[in-house]
């Protein structure tokens, strides 16, 4: 059982409460993009960093991240569909952590926007392993390590807009869409099964977010483009910078009572179209 006491909340600032000092946090596709904005905003508050990611070499401000922050940071190549290499850089994240991990992000993803009818078996078979299957591996390695070391802790996932029943423009991804609707589904469950230990469970449901898998709908998709900057409410492309305050809120203490809980950062997408 947790040996959490809420009580102690009372005798805490509130701005306390989102400090990451002396914690330590696990990044999957946290080599750019939404996954590295996140890691950055991890050791602003304070948190060290330890990223998993299949490219050769994360950006290039990773490389200062440590030394300008304060804290401890660290890059590994690993492919969350293959368990010895998952396994493999998992530990060296932790060695590199001190022996301790307190929480992780799982941002590892690919999108294929292929139409069912010319889909090809292992691409879509890739989507699927990498957006579904390397968050619950991830998950679970986690969750694992968490309770074998009796600490607390918190998982966010990152999902999508399109993990929600909604109006968006249609578009042949429907093997995406049903690995972010996997990932949305495996919240509850996964709150109900870890809240005895003090582990909490989130996601995050992202609406339009100007990354280079959104750079992919310029050209002949440039409608849909269009579709996503002026059909939400707030009539903006998101950046990745909108996305990492909800990400450290559900890391910190400031949210110990929430688990199991889609986080919608849409711009109001999900609410409805601002076009007439």
């Amino acid at each position: 059982m947790t040996t959490f006491n809420p009580r102690a909340l009372g005798d805490v600032k509130v701005t306390d409460r989102f400090d990451l000092s002396g914690k330590n946090f696990l990044i999957t596709g946290g080599g750019g993009g939404i996954g590295f904005a996140c890691a950055k905003a991890i050791a602003q508050l304070g948190g060290g960093i330890a990223i998993i990611d299949t490219a050769p070499e994360p950006v290039e401000e990773f490389k200062s991240l440590s030394a300008r922050q304060g804290v401890k940071a660290f890059y590994t190549r690993g492919d969350v569909t293959k368990q010895d290499s998952l396994e493999k850089a998992f530990t060296e994240c932790i060695d590199a952590m001190g022996g301790q991990l307190h929480g992780a992000l799982t941002a590892a993803g690919i999108v294929m926007d292929t139409p069912l009818l010319d889909a090809d078996w292992e691409v879509t078979q890739r989507v699927l392993n990498v957006n579904v299957m390397g968050t619950y591996w991830t998950i679970k390695l986690l969750a694992q390590h968490l309770v074998e070391t009796k600490t607390p802790g918190s998982i966010v996932a990152i999902a999508s807009i399109n993990a929600q029943s909604l109006y968006v423009p249609v578009q042949p991804k429907s093997a995406y869409n049903a690995s972010k609707a996997a990932i949305k589904g495996l919240m509850g469950p996964l709150a109900g099964e870890l809240g005895q230990y003090g582990i909490r469970v989130n996601c995050i449901s992202p609406g339009a977010i100007q990354t280079p898998l959104l750079a992919r709908l310029q050209g002949e998709k440039r409608a849909i483009l269009d579709w996503y900057e002026n059909g939400a409410p707030l009539q903006r492309l998101g950046v990745p910078e909108d996305l990492t305050p909800m990400v450290c809120y559900l890391l910190s203490d400031a949210a110990a009572f929430t688990t199991g809980a889609d986080m919608l950062v849409t711009g109001g997408l999900h609410a409805g179209s601002a076009l007439k």
